[in-house]
């Protein structure tokens, strides 16, 4: 199991905050805490900051490295950003988030993975806008896998991310997403699926409930990494017994050691 932990993203207006005015303990406090809470990644997205985005990735590179020493998950819309976080990257292997097939993308974006030789994100989206159904979805995971693998990307180092979509605004739309899972992990057992998990409950209430609820069904389905808060001990809780459960965690080793330092409710 992937954690990538997700805090240190510019849409939060506390970090957004520190970056604007170049706090590295505060960054780096988020950073170290993350680690320690279980993330074997570290997201890095600074996507807001439109006007000086290279900058500042650069900065946020350099600043989290001086702390920890995970591979970091290099995170924009932006591929000029992308290619300057994952030049200064120097621990572990990086990852990207993300490519598409939409054409433009996946030309802007594989050429980055391939220099770098790094993990990517793949979302399921091409020209066609989002995918409504696991069909749908599962045409574009097949593109991908062909192209990707073709181009020398290995199929382990593919994350796909099925998108997930709320559940308020379709009913299906989380059980499109657990066929998704079912059907990457039977036809292309070698890669990955990742996914961020609060989408699902957008627009609902008591939303982590939906959230680890969620996360404990795509478990099942197959998921083997996410993009999420490790500091958040309810969600770390509900993993770690998952896994147990799932018959990942040899003699419920990883969850005993978890119980014996009280790191989850």
């Amino acid at each position: 199991m992937l954690i990538v932990g997700e805090l240190i993203n510019t849409s939060r207006k506390a970090v957004k905050s520190a970056v604007e005015n170049r706090d590295a303990s505060f960054i780096q406090r988020i950073a170290r805490e993350q680690v320690e809470a279980g993330a074997q990644y570290v997201d890095v997205n600074c996507g807001t900051m439109v006007f000086n985005e290279a900058e500042t990735i650069e900065w946020l590179v350099n600043t989290i490295q001086e702390a920890v020493q995970v591979p970091l998950c290099i995170d924009s819309p932006n591929p000029k950003a992308i290619e300057i976080g994952l030049a200064a990257a120097r621990h572990g292997q990086p990852m990207v988030n993300s490519i598409t097939a939409e054409r433009q993308r996946y030309e802007e974006i594989l050429p980055l993975v391939q220099k770098y030789q790094a993990k990517v994100v793949a979302l399921c989206m091409d020209d066609q806008g989002m995918p409504e159904t696991a069909d749908d979805r599962m045409r574009i995971v097949r593109n991908l896998v062909q192209n990707l693998t073709a181009a020398g990307v290995s199929e382990e180092d593919i994350y796909f991310d099925p998108l997930v979509k709320p559940v308020s605004t379709g009913d299906r739309f989380g059980l499109e997403v657990l066929d998704t899972l079912r059907m990457i992990s039977t036809e292309f057992p070698r890669a990955h699926k990742i996914c961020g998990l609060s989408n699902i409950s957008f627009g609902l209430p008591n939303r982590k409930i939906l959230n680890q609820a969620f996360m404990i069904q795509t478990m099942a389905m197959g998921m083997d990494a996410y993009i999420l808060d490790p500091l958040d001990k309810g969600m770390m809780g509900f993993l770690c017994a998952s896994r147990a459960l799932l018959g990942q965690d040899g003699y419920c080793m990883d969850y005993l050691t978890a119980h014996r330092k009280g790191l989850y409710d």
